[in-house]
């Protein structure tokens, strides 16, 4: 059988010092995006991607257009080897390079949409840390939770918002960091096995991103979005997307509305249940393995593993 590809594009928080280096070094296409983006943003990418702490790569202005970066390198070195996507969504800011996967939005575009995208959040992020007396908001996962007890704990607490159904066992919530304090007592006491303050910048997906949200408006007036040229979901809808128009609205409502991540994992596991002339492989190329993870938690995870690649050693798998 014929053989397609889906690729799951890793958000914000799966940064790390270092990543995909030996990629870089091993692919000349890969270290060729690096050196574009450098080129294109001004700013020394292989300096950022591995020479940076971790508090540095946690800014949304350096953590979104780093792992952008890395998901482009990753996705160039596989096409050296011959696998290109049939299928694409990310998670959060995984979306962008999704677009471009979807040959929605240009390399040149792309770079530019997510480096402005990572500057006005973290404006928006630090005015919300100011207006809170120099507390950083932010997120929190909280596990072992139903969404939906989730969703009643944080209703009740001020500025605090369900933001990522991540899965059945997982929901991440977005807030002050009062209001997040608040939300990880309630859920402990309710029963949750963990609650995590993640590695992020700011409270995402929520109505606390508005302001970054009526500036990125402006941001996209002038971009184009072709129509996806494959098979494309959105976290807003969490349904397939068939227009550029459509996602192009949808790109401005991300930042306030939720990701519903597991909604665009059925879909995608509907098309590929529906494909029986095709074999089907699920790539998450991009720094970590969030996304496998995620998607091994899912009644379909077991029948259709989902592979991380961002090391030679996952390419040399393939």
């Amino acid at each position: 059988m014929a053989k397609k590809y889906a690729f799951l594009f890793p958000g914000q928080g799966a940064q790390a010092p270092g990543m995909i280096k030996d990629v870089a070094e091993t692919f000349s296409s890969a270290k060729k995006v690096i050196d574009d983006v450098s080129s294109i943003v001004n700013i020394d990418m292989c300096k950022l991607l591995w020479e940076a702490d971790a508090a540095e790569l946690s800014r949304s202005d350096n953590s979104q257009l780093a792992i952008t970066t890395a998901s482009l390198a990753i996705m160039a070195a596989l096409k050296d080897k011959g696998i290109e996507p049939s299928a694409a969504m990310g998670f959060s800011l995984g979306e962008f390079p999704a677009l471009y996967a979807a040959g929605v939005l240009s390399f040149e575009d792309v770079i530019k949409v997510v480096r402005q995208r990572g500057k006005i959040m973290q404006q928006c992020c630090e005015k919300i840390a100011k207006e809170g007396g120099g507390k950083a908001p932010g997120m929190s996962a909280i596990l072992g939770l139903d969404p939906a007890k989730v969703k009643e704990i944080v209703s009740g607490i001020e500025n605090v918002y369900a933001a990522n159904m991540n899965s059945v066992k997982q929901t991440v919530i977005s807030g002050t960091f009062d209001g997040l304090g608040e939300a990880e007592k309630r859920a402990t006491a309710a029963g949750a096995r963990r609650a995590i303050r993640l590695r992020v910048a700011g409270p995402f997906h929520s109505p606390l991103m508005q302001d970054a949200a009526d500036k990125f408006a402006e941001v996209l007036a002038s971009v184009e979005f072709a129509d996806p040229k494959i098979t494309l979901f959105s976290n807003v809808t969490g349904k397939q997307a068939t227009t550029g128009a459509e996602v192009k609205a949808s790109a401005v409502k991300h930042l306030t509305h939720p990701v519903l991540w597991t909604d665009e994992e059925a879909v995608l596991a509907d098309i590929i249940k529906a494909d029986s002339a095709n074999e089907w492989k699920i790539l998450e190329p991009g720094p970590g393995k969030v996304l496998s993870g995620l998607w091994a938690q899912t009644e379909f995870g077991a029948a259709m593993e989902s592979l991380p690649v961002n090391t030679n050693e996952t390419l040399a798998s393939l």
